[in-house]
């Protein structure tokens, strides 16, 4: 009978992808695994074959609804919890679950003294380049003596037929962050566009993200705007099947470096944000600053505001794009 391992990482976008690299490898192992997240972001574990159950909590439900979902998930009796996410939620989660019961438990480190190094005193502590698939998978190889390695995924579900002709002739393009201080700008994605003007391009992005439809205009007959048109759900799916991928350090760069999708990922002030599995190139800008935040929050002190992102040219990545499709097409 398969070993019951309870996952809890509640959030965000990039770090359930991240995390969702252990799931294949526990499976092959022999562990039936369940995962609690937060409801809105169900949609980054939706329909993985490796994946038991997915319990979702609702942050509006407080701390009284934290712990009657916590006193339920105790009657389940887990083999392991694996508690990655490691905040004050998930702390009491763990401890409801783990109080007089015989599950094993392990908490993934958020390593915060040397965050505090790093961030405050800018003394890097931390792998170079850090790459979080790993940082989610050796706490449970470690702990739970596991033989096998991390891999790229065949994505659980395919794009619809229309969908698909569209994703196998075009570049995709993923432009959102969720903070702004590592967001490529504007400008460069419109003058990428003009750069390559050969190609088709798919812009992904969530509903809010309405500087998409002036990246498209630059092109309206080669650029299809999908951007606030599709799920959480689906936009991973687009990612996981894209032809190539152009992305700022978004959760669909780790969606891509799963998948095994070809593409390059822009990295400016982060940390955390670098591919694992090898698919996705990095292009990056040397500068001593870097990194100076772990996710993009914060301010830009240099004297050219955002330099780490400017300075990767429209140029350099056309370039590169061109490099692929000389290679595709040989």
């Amino acid at each position: 009978m398969p070993k019951k391992l309870l996952i809890i990482r509640f959030s965000s976008f990039g770090d359930i992808i991240h995390g969702r690299c252990v799931l294949a490898p526990l499976k092959e192992e022999g562990y039936s695994c369940d995962w609690l997240v937060r409801s809105d972001l169900v949609g980054a574990l939706a329909k993985d074959p490796n994946l038991n159950k997915c319990l979702s909590f609702e942050r509006s439900v407080g701390l009284v609804g934290l712990i009657k979902l916590s006193l339920n998930l105790r009657k389940e009796q887990y083999d392991v919890i694996y508690d990655a996410h490691n905040n004050v939620r998930s702390f009491i989660v763990r401890l409801i679950i783990c109080f007089l019961n015989r599950s094993q438990l392990i908490v993934r480190s958020k390593s915060r003294i040397k965050r505090l190094l790093l961030f405050k005193f800018g003394i890097n502590k931390f792998p170079k380049p850090f790459k979080a698939m790993e940082s989610y998978w050796l706490p449970l190889k470690e702990n739970l003596s596991l033989k096998g390695s991390l891999k790229t995924i065949a994505w659980p579900e395919s794009p619809r037929e229309e969908e698909w002709k569209i994703l196998k002739k075009s570049i995709v393009l993923a432009p959102a962050t969720a903070w702004p201080m590592k967001s490529w700008p504007v400008r460069h994605w419109k003058k990428l566009i003009e750069l390559l003007p050969e190609e088709s391009f798919i812009l992904l992005g969530g509903p809010s993200d309405d500087f998409c439809e002036e990246i498209a205009n630059v092109a309206p007959s080669r650029v299809v705007n999908w951007a606030g048109q599709y799920s959480l759900a689906d936009s991973c799916i687009h990612a996981a099947h894209a032809r190539f991928l152009i992305t700022a350090d978004t959760g669909l760069q780790q969606v891509a470096d799963l998948a095994g999708v070809r593409g390059l990922s822009l990295i400016g002030p982060t940390a955390f944000g670098y591919p694992t599995l090898g698919s996705l190139k990095v292009l990056e800008v040397d500068l001593p600053c870097r990194p100076c935040t772990k996710d993009g929050r914060g301010n830009c002190e240099r004297e050219v505001y955002q330099e780490c992102m400017v300075e990767i040219t429209p140029e350099r990545v056309a370039n590169e794009v061109k490099g692929f499709i000389k290679k595709e097409s040989s």
